[in-house]
């Protein structure tokens, strides 16, 4: 593998983790989370930022509680390590993702040119908070899993309906015009990017979810990339158990590769060590493992590991970067939990509190580093 290929972690739950007293180990010697991350391979740390994630009362939405300046602690110790920054925007206060692309609540008046200056604004802010700080980022992700836009209602774009493979049906003129709105979007974050990173080099990613969607992909990048949005890398996430087998990545991988000439990057990958579930509130299940083909077991663990990164590897022209493994570090201690009420209220997505993760990570539910941790080494 080229020694550009990037091995990544996102670790934004960590500080919440950490407060509530979690640890972590390497055979039963305490470490430093990065420390442990970067002796097995770890070279790039993914941070995602909210804008405001606090209810009213001042009371944290949880998740990690991701504000600039709990990104900014992160980034400084990534940095502290010799690790690349991969910084997501959100543009919101809480989780976005397909389902959910609330805008921050200080900008629920703003659209058109008002929300597209905010975007700018916000943006360059944050960027000059990070130069500041000495924790400029390599990676700079413009929005999370906007395969159905963001900012809604302005920057909403067709819905793409997974179970059917395809896009809702929507009048020619309305689907152009939420095109229309989220490139204006895109293009602004983008070029608040270039504006403050001017003397640095920092990589523009773009993201959808879904990445064994090659029909996905093709209709949504070709709305982006007519409408002239510039940027530099395909961003996917990609669970087996949701998103298609390998294959479909694979399928994916070569097409998109050879269609824009972008590198691409899996900025989102997990799997399941157990089908136990800690917490009562754990998504990956046996059930699940059976869908995805790989046993709910640390050798499960690895082998999906293993040929995730070499399907990566082996896209058609060289333009597969790497990985991100989302919330590796994320153990089922008491108080942390994907979400507060008032947190699920805002982002109008309700399930139950608690860690959702705690058997997907690359530590065991005490915080033992996992021998599947040791696969980022074979890369």
């Amino acid at each position: 593998m080229t020694q550009t290929f990037i091995k990544g972690a996102d670790i934004s739950m960590l500080t919440e983790v950490e407060n509530f007293g979690g640890k972590y180990f390497v055979d039963n010697e305490e470490k430093d989370l990065f420390e442990i991350l970067r002796i097995n391979g770890i070279d790039t740390i993914r941070l995602r930022l909210w804008v405001d994630p606090y209810d009213k009362a001042g009371k944290p939405y949880l998740g990690g509680t991701n504000d600039l300046q709990t990104t900014l602690d992160l980034a400084k110790r990534a940095k502290a390590e010799g690790m690349k920054l991969l910084l997501n925007f959100h543009y919101s206060d809480f989780w976005t993702d397909p389902k959910k692309q609330s805008k921050p609540k200080a900008w629920e008046s703003l659209s058109g040119k008002q929300l597209e200056d905010k975007v700018y604004d916000y943006t360059k802010q944050v960027l000059e908070a990070c130069k500041e700080n000495g924790v400029t980022p390599e990676f700079i992700q413009i929005g999370n899993e906007i395969t159905n836009g963001m900012l809604w209602p302005e920057g909403k774009t067709p819905t793409y309906l997974f179970e059917e493979r395809r896009f809702e049906e929507v009048e020619t003129e309305r689907k152009n015009t939420s095109y229309d709105q989220l490139a204006g979007l895109l293009k602004a974050g983008i070029q608040a990017t270039k504006d403050s990173l001017a003397a640095d080099t920092a990589k523009i990613i773009l993201h959808l979810d879904f990445g064994g969607a090659n029909d996905l992909y093709q209709i949504w990048f070709d709305e982006i990339t007519n409408r002239g949005v510039e940027f530099d890398i395909i961003g996917l996430s990609y669970y087996p158990f949701w998103h298609g087998d390998l294959k479909a990545l694979e399928l994916n991988l070569n097409d998109i590769s050879a269609r824009y000439q972008k590198e691409l990057l899996v900025v989102e990958a997990a799997y399941g060590f157990t089908g136990e579930d800690p917490t009562g509130a754990c998504i990956f299940t046996e059930e699940l493992a059976q869908v995805a083909g790989y046993p709910a077991t640390v050798e499960g663990q690895k082998s999906f590991l293993r040929d995730l990164m070499k399907t990566v590897q082996q896209t058609a022209g060289n333009n597969g970067i790497g990985i991100v493994y989302w919330e590796p570090a994320w153990i089922p201690v008491n108080g942390t939990s994907w979400a507060s009420l008032e947190g699920m209220k805002y982002g109008n997505d309700v399930a139950p509190i608690g860690n959702s993760w705690a058997n997907q990570g690359l530590f065991d539910f005490k915080g033992n580093a996992l021998d599947s941790l040791n696969v980022f080494k074979e890369f």
